[in-house]
């Protein structure tokens, strides 16, 4: 945690499964975002139950989070209804 809060971001790559599983859990309680990095070099927020089941299929970049609460507008209503208490 202290890597990427210093760096920013820190890349992890596909088989190396012991990082994936902490930063999973940090991600559960908030302290880094996951993006998964495609084929093509594009890249998708991963929520914690995604990060979860997530394969090493492919690497990702763990990031300091922008803010505490931040809700992503692609998300589904019923992931948003999750958080209502939070944005009040």
């Amino acid at each position: 945690m202290d890597a990427v809060y210093a760096a920013g971001s820190l890349p992890i790559a596909a088989d190396d499964r012991a990082t994936k599983v902490m930063a999973t859990r940090l991600t559960i309680f908030g302290f880094v975002t996951i993006d998964e990095v495609q084929a093509d070099g594009t890249v998708r927020r991963l929520r914690p139950s995604e990060a979860f089941h997530a394969s090493t299929a492919y690497p990702w970049r763990v990031s300091k989070p922008s803010g505490r609460y931040r809700l992503a507008d692609d998300w589904p209503e019923s992931d948003r209804e999750l958080f209502a208490a939070l944005q009040a």
